[in-house]
């Protein structure tokens, strides 16, 4: 811990060092989503506070709650995702093909009913 009051001058900063913490206290830093994850997954296993973890990362408190609602969004979105599922394209072809398919059959099928049918 240091104090504001020195009696040596040694111990205050160049105006250098001022200048690079107050460069590294504006930058923002960007982390990408896996890293996110990563740090929500760290609060959720509840092995350190969530206090301790943004010291750690650098992150304010709400960063990490906006963070964590957005994670949990994101889940529930996918997990209704799974439900209602959209066809990929080639899922796509292969329905159309097999809709195609059996509409031949059942055209034929009735062609033939019809002829039974008259006869």
């Amino acid at each position: 811990m240091t104090t504001k009051k020195s009696s040596s001058g040694s111990s205050k900063m160049s105006p250098s060092e001022s200048l690079l913490k107050d460069i590294r206290r504006n930058t923002k830093r960007i982390f990408t989503s896996e890293q996110k994850v990563l740090i929500i997954m760290e609060g959720i296993r509840g092995e350190s506070s969530v206090a301790e973890l943004c010291r750690k990362y650098g992150i304010s408190d709400s960063t990490y709650y906006k963070w964590n609602k957005d994670f949990i969004e994101a889940g529930k979105q996918r997990l209704e995702g799974d439900m209602l599922r959209e066809a990929t394209g080639d899922e796509v072809k292969e329905l159309r093909s097999e809709n195609t398919r059996l509409k031949e059959a059942l055209a034929e099928l009735v062609v033939r009913y019809d002829i039974v049918k008259k006869a």
